[in-house]
């Protein structure tokens, strides 16, 4: 059974920060190929989605992965849906981001 990829609005902004820092840094073209492919990645989570590492400490139900060593995608999977809720970039803090306090 296949899942369906959704991205939180926070994530969507997260991918656009994502891409004006490379666009500032790099070009507007690098920018877009990398976002592009972090995209490609997530969507990735329609099979097999519970990659990555289990991080319930921080929220529950949540689960981390990298992508190409300098970002972290954070993610729920439900019954036939994976949820991002976070993609960061060059060692942002997502834990205090997503901690949960009880």
């Amino acid at each position: 059974m296949p899942y369906h990829v959704i991205f939180t609005p926070e994530a969507n902004a997260h991918l656009v920060g994502i891409y004006r820092h490379i666009a500032t840094k790099a070009s507007p073209t690098i920018a877009e190929h990398f976002t592009t492919a972090i995209i490609d990645y997530c969507e990735g989570f329609t099979t097999f989605p519970h990659r990555g590492t289990k991080r319930d400490d921080l929220r529950s139900g949540l689960r981390t992965i990298g992508f190409r060593r300098c970002v972290t995608v954070a993610f729920t999977v439900e019954l036939d849906r994976v949820t991002i809720i976070g993609v960061f970039y060059g060692g942002q803090n997502y834990e205090e981001t997503l901690q949960i306090d009880d």
